[in-house]
Order: structure tokens, then C-alpha cells, then sequence
């Protein structure tokens, strides 16, 4: 008798999974330091899986502002999420790096969870997304050049 229910709870399962995401479900990044109004922010919203690498499901870009940019990912399904960012000054789509690795443009990540100078691990930078929308504030850190908005 448990095979039949067996059965007929799969198609259900699969059914939910393919479940469209609400329209509402987005999730808002204020960021704040950033330094010029250059170029672009982009931001990654990574699975642990992809997390401080390339193929991140969900992702957003917005004109650079100073001193605060918000960016807005739109369609985002509960879960587990990190954000990654970075200042693209050159608009050439990429973080572009110094020697030995350093990011010449700005970079951040939820929760704020960059500390010195290496990557952050993903139980600093995670957090929960219920759906709904919420908003995240993080703070751009420079490592080359100058640090924060330049003065006016």
C-alpha cells in the first residue's frame, strides 16, 4: 500500500518545484562606501554551491553612485543565499585584479563579511531568504587606490 503513495507524491513534489516565483520576491542591496560614480555595481546572489564563483543564479547591476548605489534582484526563491559585489570602474563586465590577485576595483559581500585580505567563507556571508522582499546593506571595500567617496 505505501508504493501507490509513494508514487503519487512524486509528480506533486515536481509540480512544487517548477512553481513559478512570485514577481515580488526581490531582494535590495544598499551599498554603501562607494567611492566614485564610475562605471557599475554588480552583484552576484550565490548558492553555497556557487558561492566565489562563476555561475551564480541571480544577479543585478546599477549605475555607480556616490556614496550609496541600491541595487535590486528581482524573482529571487526562498532559500540560502550570499551576495558578491563589485565595483566595475571600467565597465569591462569583470573584477579586475592587481598582483598577486588583489582587486583593483571595489568588492563586498553580505553580511559584510570580508575581513582583511581573503575571501570571506560562505557561513559569514550567508543569509536567509524567506521570499517577500528584504534588504541587505553592505559596505564596498577598496584595496587599491583610494578608500570611500572621493570629497567634493
Amino acid at each position: 500500500m505505501l508504493k501507490p503513495l509513494i508514487l503519487l507524491a512524486a509528480p506533486v513534489a515536481l509540480v512544487a518545484a517548477a512553481a513559478p516565483v512570485p514577481d515580488g520576491n526581490i531582494v535590495t542591496i544598499r551599498v554603501t562606501n562607494v567611492r566614485n560614480a564610475k562605471g557599475r555595481l554588480h552583484v552576484d546572489l550565490c548558492l553555497q554551491a556557487t558561492f566565489l564563483k562563476d555561475g551564480c543564479p541571480l544577479s543585478a547591476s546599477a549605475p555607480a553612485q556616490t556614496p550609496v548605489t541600491v541595487l535590486v534582484v528581482k524573482n529571487v526563491p526562498a532559500g540560502h543565499y550570499a551576495a558578491q559585489l563589485f565595483h566595475d570602474e571600467n565597465s569591462n563586465d569583470k573584477m579586475d585584479r592587481g598582483l598577486f590577485g588583489i582587486p583593483k576595483e571595489g568588492v563586498a559581500f553580505s553580511r559584510d563579511a570580508l575581513k582583511a585580505m581573503s575571501a570571506p567563507k560562505w557561513t559569514d556571508a550567508e543569509f536567509g531568504f524567506a521570499g517577500g522582499a528584504q534588504a541587505i546593506q553592505v559596505k564596498m571595500h577598496y584595496y587599491l587606490g583610494g578608500s570611500g567617496p572621493q570629497a567634493r
